[in-house]
């Protein structure tokens, strides 16, 4: 409500092993996650640290891995929080694994090896036919992994390198995308089994147009995602047909950051300073241009409550009405 700091906590205290990128990273650049009870800030090579929500550390575990980042790009992927596990993803260039944890207690359940290079996609928990299964995007194949057991349950090539956007579950598919070499976009039906490369399981792909850095927005069956470069498209989520594609912005804009979406509009947080709106629909319509001088936006807005939280390179925002 009032921006006052009400704890801060040393997590760890280390010598850096390899550096980030300059302008985009920093030794913290995986977002902390919260079940609502407890705290989940995780530092890759530095480890995993559970406080409750008055700060108290609760457990902490080092998974005894110094990653090694593409082009020392740093390290970046969010935990994910799925009933009682959680779920970290070491995808650099050495050796490469998935791993669950009790949240509880920090012990490990599984770890599953992935012959994979660096990527910083958050991994996705979906159930489909009664079985729960992690789907993380890769360069080499998307995989799923029975969240249980760790066993592939499916894999799938065809994304290009350095993958970073979230997949998205819709219905019975889900959507994974890369847009950096070889950019792609594809939808995938769930229930498949084993290597579903180029088989009728891809349901629809697209190739121009699909972000590099920026997770997509789905809402109302309607697929947002947005280029580095300031294009916006629409897609059916369903049949993969445009609404609008690669729509230019209204002004020469850079984007780190993820659109979101509320109240049937998008916001879009840019490197220049200013918060795009955008109305949610088959028609693309700028509704507001929000300018934030002096800031740069690299993180993506997070709205709770009728409250938008931004965080500029220096600065931390809540706006409200």
């Amino acid at each position: 409500r009032t921006g006052d700091v009400r704890w801060r906590r040393t997590a760890s205290v280390d010598t850096p092993h390899e550096g980030f990128h300059r302008m985009y990273g920093s030794f913290a650049s995986n977002s902390p996650v919260t079940d609502g009870q407890r705290l989940y800030a995780f530092f890759g090579s530095r480890g995993i640290y559970c406080y409750d929500l008055d700060g108290n550390l609760l457990w902490e575990k080092d998974l005894g891995v110094r990653m090694q980042m593409r082009l020392q790009f740093g390290e970046g992927v969010a935990p994910v929080v799925a009933g009682d596990s959680l779920i970290l993803n070491f995808d650099h260039e050495g050796d490469s694994f998935l791993v669950v944890l009790d949240k509880l207690n920090g012990d490990e359940r599984w770890r599953a090896s992935r012959d994979e290079a660096s990527s910083w996609a958050m991994p996705v928990v979906l159930t489909h036919d009664g079985v729960e299964q992690v789907i993380v995007s890769a360069s080499n194949k998307v995989r799923s992994y029975e969240l249980e057991t760790g066993r592939v349950i499916w894999e799938c090539a065809g994304l290009g390198t350095n993958v970073i956007p979230t997949p998205i579950h819709y219905g019975g598919m889900v959507i994974v995308m890369s847009g950096h070499r070889n950019p792609n976009l594809m939808a995938i039906r769930l229930g498949g089994r084993g290597d579903l490369t180029d088989s009728e399981a891809i349901v629809w792909s697209e190739s121009r147009g699909t972000s590099y850095t920026a997770s997509p927005v789905l809402h109302e069956g309607t697929l947002y995602f947005l280029t580095d470069s300031g294009m916006l498209s629409s897609f059916d989520a369903e049949t993969g047909r445009p609404h609008y594609h690669q729509v230019r912005l209204p002004g020469p804009y850079n984007f780190k950051a993820s659109p979101v979406g509320a109240g049937g509009m998008l916001y879009l947080a840019s490197e220049e300073g200013d918060v795009i709106v955008v109305k949610a629909g088959p028609e693309f319509e700028v509704l507001a241009t929000n300018k934030m001088e002096g800031h740069v936006f690299i993180s993506s807005p997070a709205i709770v409550g009728g409250e938008i939280f931004l965080r500029s390179q220096t600065h931390l925002f809540c706006i409200s009405d």
